[in-house]
Protein backbone atom coordinates (compact mmCIF):
# COMPACT_ATOMS: atom_id res chain seq x y z
CA UNK A 1 0.00 0.00 0.00
CA UNK A 2 1.37 3.39 -0.94
CA UNK A 3 1.72 6.24 1.56
CA UNK A 4 -1.13 8.08 -0.12
CA UNK A 5 -4.30 6.09 -0.76
CA UNK A 6 -6.49 8.29 -2.91
CA UNK A 7 -8.77 5.52 -4.11
CA UNK A 8 -12.13 6.69 -5.40
CA UNK A 9 -15.23 5.96 -3.36
CA UNK A 10 -18.91 6.13 -4.32
CA UNK A 11 -19.72 7.25 -0.76
CA UNK A 12 -17.18 10.05 -0.11
CA UNK A 13 -18.59 13.57 -0.53
CA UNK A 14 -15.53 15.70 0.28
CA UNK A 15 -13.27 17.16 -2.42
CA UNK A 16 -10.14 16.05 -0.53
CA UNK A 17 -9.47 12.73 1.22
CA UNK A 18 -9.41 12.29 4.97
CA UNK A 19 -5.97 12.65 6.55
CA UNK A 20 -4.91 9.71 8.70
CA UNK A 21 -2.34 10.98 11.22
CA UNK A 22 -0.79 7.53 11.52
CA UNK A 23 1.38 5.08 9.61
CA UNK A 24 -0.37 2.04 11.10
CA UNK A 25 -0.86 -0.62 8.45
CA UNK A 26 -3.94 -1.97 10.22
CA UNK A 27 -5.68 1.41 10.30
CA UNK A 28 -4.81 2.07 6.68
CA UNK A 29 -6.22 -1.30 5.66
CA UNK A 30 -9.44 -0.65 7.58
CA UNK A 31 -10.00 2.69 5.84
CA UNK A 32 -9.03 1.34 2.44
CA UNK A 33 -11.40 -1.62 2.64
CA UNK A 34 -14.29 0.48 3.96
CA UNK A 35 -14.25 2.94 1.07
CA UNK A 36 -12.91 6.03 2.87
CA UNK A 37 -10.33 7.83 0.70
CA UNK A 38 -7.40 8.94 2.82
CA UNK A 39 -3.89 10.32 2.85
CA UNK A 40 -1.48 8.99 5.48
CA UNK A 41 0.54 11.75 7.18
CA UNK A 42 1.99 10.42 10.46
CA UNK A 43 1.80 12.96 13.29
CA UNK A 44 5.03 13.91 15.04
CA UNK A 45 4.14 13.81 18.74
CA UNK A 46 6.11 12.75 21.80
CA UNK A 47 3.93 9.90 23.05
CA UNK A 48 6.08 9.21 26.12
CA UNK A 49 5.91 12.86 27.21
CA UNK A 50 2.13 12.92 26.84
CA UNK A 51 1.77 9.69 28.81
CA UNK A 52 4.06 11.01 31.56
CA UNK A 53 2.10 14.27 31.83
CA UNK A 54 -1.14 12.41 32.56
CA UNK A 55 0.00 10.99 35.89
CA UNK A 56 -2.56 8.52 37.23
CA UNK A 57 -5.01 8.78 34.32
CA UNK A 58 -6.86 5.65 33.28
CA UNK A 59 -6.25 3.80 30.02
CA UNK A 60 -9.17 5.41 28.15
CA UNK A 61 -7.97 8.90 29.06
CA UNK A 62 -4.41 8.15 27.96
CA UNK A 63 -5.51 6.68 24.63
CA UNK A 64 -7.82 9.65 23.96
CA UNK A 65 -5.13 12.20 24.86
CA UNK A 66 -2.74 10.58 22.39
CA UNK A 67 -5.39 10.42 19.66
CA UNK A 68 -6.32 14.09 20.19
CA UNK A 69 -2.68 15.19 20.09
CA UNK A 70 -2.13 13.40 16.79
CA UNK A 71 -5.30 14.78 15.20
CA UNK A 72 -4.38 18.35 16.20
CA UNK A 73 -0.72 18.02 15.16
CA UNK A 74 -1.64 18.08 11.45
CA UNK A 75 -2.57 21.47 9.98
CA UNK A 76 -4.94 21.02 7.03
CA UNK A 77 -7.65 23.70 6.75
CA UNK A 78 -11.15 22.44 5.93
CA UNK A 79 -10.05 18.79 5.89
CA UNK A 80 -10.91 15.96 8.25
CA UNK A 81 -7.91 14.71 10.24
CA UNK A 82 -8.08 11.40 12.10
CA UNK A 83 -5.84 10.75 15.09
CA UNK A 84 -5.76 7.33 16.70
CA UNK A 85 -3.93 5.50 19.43
CA UNK A 86 -4.21 2.33 21.44
CA UNK A 87 -3.10 1.29 24.90
CA UNK A 88 -3.42 -2.02 26.73
CA UNK A 89 -4.33 -2.65 30.35
CA UNK A 90 -3.98 -5.74 32.50
CA UNK A 91 -4.40 -6.23 36.25
CA UNK A 92 -4.09 -2.53 37.01
CA UNK A 93 -1.11 -1.92 34.74
CA UNK A 94 -1.26 0.23 31.57
CA UNK A 95 0.96 -0.42 28.57
CA UNK A 96 1.70 1.63 25.48
CA UNK A 97 4.07 0.69 22.70
CA UNK A 98 7.25 -1.01 23.97
CA UNK A 99 10.30 1.23 23.63
CA UNK A 100 12.67 -1.58 22.66
CA UNK A 101 12.86 -5.33 22.16
CA UNK A 102 13.68 -5.92 25.83
CA UNK A 103 10.44 -4.18 26.83
CA UNK A 104 8.54 -6.16 24.19
CA UNK A 105 9.91 -9.43 25.59
CA UNK A 106 9.02 -8.47 29.17
CA UNK A 107 5.53 -7.39 28.09
CA UNK A 108 4.82 -10.68 26.32
CA UNK A 109 6.09 -12.60 29.34
CA UNK A 110 3.73 -10.62 31.59
CA UNK A 111 0.68 -10.98 29.30
CA UNK A 112 1.33 -14.69 28.71
CA UNK A 113 -1.63 -16.70 30.01
CA UNK A 114 -3.51 -13.54 31.01
CA UNK A 115 -6.55 -11.64 29.76
CA UNK A 116 -5.90 -8.01 28.86
CA UNK A 117 -7.95 -5.14 27.46
CA UNK A 118 -7.24 -2.97 24.44
CA UNK A 119 -8.40 0.65 24.51
CA UNK A 120 -8.54 1.94 20.91
CA UNK A 121 -9.16 5.69 20.75
CA UNK A 122 -9.89 7.89 17.77
CA UNK A 123 -10.25 11.67 17.53
CA UNK A 124 -11.59 13.41 14.43
CA UNK A 125 -10.56 17.03 13.92
CA UNK A 126 -11.40 19.76 11.46
CA UNK A 127 -9.96 23.29 11.37
CA UNK A 128 -8.01 22.72 14.57
CA UNK A 129 -10.93 21.47 16.68
CA UNK A 130 -11.91 17.98 17.79
CA UNK A 131 -15.40 17.25 16.48
CA UNK A 132 -15.70 13.59 17.50
CA UNK A 133 -13.89 11.15 19.75
CA UNK A 134 -14.51 7.69 21.13
CA UNK A 135 -12.78 4.67 22.64
CA UNK A 136 -13.43 1.13 21.45
CA UNK A 137 -12.81 -1.78 23.82
CA UNK A 138 -11.69 -5.35 23.14
CA UNK A 139 -10.64 -8.11 25.53
CA UNK A 140 -7.99 -10.62 24.50
CA UNK A 141 -6.56 -13.66 26.26
CA UNK A 142 -3.04 -14.79 25.46
CA UNK A 143 -2.24 -18.46 25.59
CA UNK A 144 0.66 -19.52 27.79
CA UNK A 145 3.79 -18.62 25.82
CA UNK A 146 7.12 -20.38 26.22
CA UNK A 147 10.33 -18.37 26.33
CA UNK A 148 11.37 -20.20 23.15
CA UNK A 149 8.20 -19.08 21.37
CA UNK A 150 8.61 -15.46 22.52
CA UNK A 151 12.19 -15.38 21.25
CA UNK A 152 11.18 -16.88 17.89
CA UNK A 153 8.20 -14.53 17.58
CA UNK A 154 10.23 -11.39 18.28
CA UNK A 155 12.91 -12.49 15.82
CA UNK A 156 10.24 -13.02 13.17
CA UNK A 157 8.36 -9.73 13.63
CA UNK A 158 11.38 -7.53 14.42
CA UNK A 159 10.63 -3.85 14.97
CA UNK A 160 6.93 -4.40 14.22
CA UNK A 161 6.70 -5.51 17.86
CA UNK A 162 7.42 -1.89 18.82
CA UNK A 163 4.60 -0.45 16.72
CA UNK A 164 1.61 -1.55 18.79
CA UNK A 165 0.43 -1.78 22.38
CA UNK A 166 0.92 -5.36 23.47
CA UNK A 167 3.81 -5.96 21.03
CA UNK A 168 1.61 -7.68 18.45
CA UNK A 169 -0.47 -7.09 15.34
CA UNK A 170 -3.35 -9.55 15.28
CA UNK A 171 -3.65 -9.24 11.50
CA UNK A 172 -0.19 -10.82 11.19
CA UNK A 173 1.89 -13.23 13.25
CA UNK A 174 0.33 -11.78 16.39
CA UNK A 175 -2.59 -14.16 15.83
CA UNK A 176 -0.26 -16.89 17.09
CA UNK A 177 -0.29 -15.61 20.67
CA UNK A 178 -4.01 -15.73 21.47
CA UNK A 179 -6.41 -18.32 22.82
CA UNK A 180 -9.50 -16.06 22.91
CA UNK A 181 -10.57 -12.72 21.44
CA UNK A 182 -13.65 -10.69 22.46
CA UNK A 183 -14.33 -7.55 20.45
CA UNK A 184 -14.59 -6.42 16.87
CA UNK A 185 -11.69 -6.92 14.50
CA UNK A 186 -11.30 -3.22 13.65
CA UNK A 187 -11.03 -2.15 17.28
CA UNK A 188 -8.31 -4.73 17.85
CA UNK A 189 -6.48 -3.32 14.83
CA UNK A 190 -6.64 0.13 16.45
CA UNK A 191 -9.60 1.74 14.69
CA UNK A 192 -13.22 1.64 15.98
CA UNK A 193 -14.38 1.78 12.38
CA UNK A 194 -18.17 1.69 12.69
CA UNK A 195 -18.18 4.63 15.11
CA UNK A 196 -15.90 6.57 12.75
CA UNK A 197 -18.10 5.89 9.73
CA UNK A 198 -21.19 7.05 11.62
CA UNK A 199 -19.42 10.26 12.68
CA UNK A 200 -18.37 10.97 9.08
CA UNK A 201 -21.98 10.47 7.95
CA UNK A 202 -23.21 12.95 10.57
CA UNK A 203 -20.64 15.46 9.30
CA UNK A 204 -21.85 14.97 5.72
CA UNK A 205 -18.54 13.49 4.55
CA UNK A 206 -20.12 10.14 3.69
CA UNK A 207 -23.42 9.41 2.03
CA UNK A 208 -26.11 8.35 4.49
Amino acid sequence: MDVTDRQTSPFWRESAPLILASKSVGRRQALLHSGVPFESIPADVDERAIESSLGGADADAIALALARAKALAISAPARFVLGADQVASCEGKIFGKPANMQEAEALLQFLSGRRHRLHSAIALARDGAIIFETVGIADLTMRKLTDEFIAAYLTAVGDHALASAGAYQIEGLGAQVFSKVEGDHWTIMGLPLLALLEALRREGALLS
